[in-house]
């Protein structure tokens, strides 16, 4: 697999990952092209590593990975290694994504957020539910922040035609862009003040 820069990473063998479809990778980082430098970035169900290794690359300050296989957290250190710049830092978590998304609160906040699990392992309303739990826990004093920050962007990667999430207290539903098979779903936390309505694109 070739990512930003013709970087050459390692993949896992078999079928034990569903890597994103190069086009669907190559859609996101245009969409957050302006958001990239500088950005923490949390990536969940990382399989191969291959999103945050993108990230890093296009100049992401901090990226953190969560995978529950040990081979995969052992693939995905090795090519965040390889790109990581001195500069750079990065931590791969292997465990259960929603009890480490719990850990996680409180200790880290995330400009950027990419979800992309195994599409049949029922995984979205309680990852996207632990991940509002937090915008609406969160203290306003600022003592206790969400996982997404205020300004950030939730990205969720999932199978086409099938989606059948309401919406997610604490979370806003921005937009959504569809690659054939493969649709991305873009959230924000929720904000009285604002709402945009919903964009909906196909490409």
């Amino acid at each position: 697999m070739r990512i930003y820069g013709n970087r050459q990473l390692k993949t896992l063998p078999g079928q034990l990952t569903r890597p994103t479809p190069a086009r669907v990778r190559e859609a996101l980082f245009n969409i957050w092209q302006g958001k990239i430098a500088g950005c923490r970035w949390l990536d969940l169900c990382a399989g191969t590593g291959a999103m945050g290794a993108e990230a890093l690359c296009r100049g992401a300050a901090e990226v953190v990975g969560i995978d529950r296989a040990n081979r995969a957290c052992g693939i995905i250190r090795q090519n965040w290694q390889s790109v990581a710049q001195p500069h750079q830092t990065y931590q791969v978590v292997r465990g259960d994504v929603v009890e480490r998304l719990q850990a996680l609160w409180g200790q880290q906040q995330f400009d950027l957020i990419y979800f992309d699990p195994p599409y049949d392992r029922d995984l979205y309303r309680p990852v996207l539910e632990a991940i509002a739990r937090t915008v609406t826990a969160s203290t306003p004093s600022g003592d206790i922040l969400p996982l997404l920050a205020p300004e950030g962007e939730l990205a969720v990667e999932h199978r086409s035609k099938h989606w059948n999430l309401d919406s997610i207290s604490g979370l806003t539903f921005d937009r959504q862009k569809v690659y054939g098979n493969t649709t991305l779903r873009f959230y924000r936390i929720y904000s009285p003040e604002v709402i945009p309505p919903p964009r909906l694109y196909c490409s």
